[in-house]
């Protein structure tokens, strides 16, 4: 069975993007040494990403090859993708999804991207986990981490850690989707 993770970076305010949906911000920090939770260790586990359409629609403004071939990608979205930029499936029933995403065991399922999806998840009780890295920045604006829906959890902290330059690993774990399963 797979588990269902959330690996995203915010900045010291609670964004993900800056104004305009920008990422300079985090580019700053290309390089960075994160050791043992790296992101391209973390992706060798991944078999499955799964993202909203606005964070395929930001992969596809960006100059380059499709970054995540070789693995599944679903993207969820009402409207259609006619010329996809990569190797994409599309889903638009989030509870449907669950139940597939849960029925994989080729590896994890990776969360990619913004807050919203992953709230929609974490909703239903299917994020497991999360690791969150803190940029030691504030940008004054854009999108949050999470968005406000009224939804609240505990969840456990799992293991925190300062890494290289000024950033920290916050690891959670939602105990409440062990028990949806």
């Amino acid at each position: 069975m797979a588990k269902i993770v959330g690996y995203i970076a915010t900045s010291l305010d609670g964004f993900i993007a800056g104004p305009d949906d920008t990422l300079d911000w985090l580019f700053r920090y290309d390089g960075l040494d994160l050791g043992e939770h790296d992101y391209n260790l973390f992706l060798e586990r991944i078999g499955t990403l799964v993202m909203g359409r606005g964070t395929y629609d930001f992969l596809d403004r960006m100059e380059g090859p499709w970054p995540y071939e070789g693995k599944r990608a679903l993207v969820v979205t009402s409207r259609p993708i006619d010329r996809p930029k990569g190797a994409i499936e599309t889903r638009t029933d989030v509870d449907s999804l669950i139940a597939e995403l849960r029925a994989l065991d080729d590896g994890d399922v990776w969360m990619l991207g913004g807050g919203k999806l992953q709230m929609a998840f974490m909703e239903r009780g299917a994020l497991d986990e999360i690791e969150i890295y803190v940029m030691p920045e504030l940008i004054g604006g854009g999108a949050p981490l999470f968005p406000a829906t009224g939804f609240a959890a505990q969840p456990r902290l799992l293991s925190v850690k300062a890494l290289d330059r000024g950033c920290v690993r916050l690891h959670y774990a939602f105990p409440q989707a062990s028990a949806v399963r």
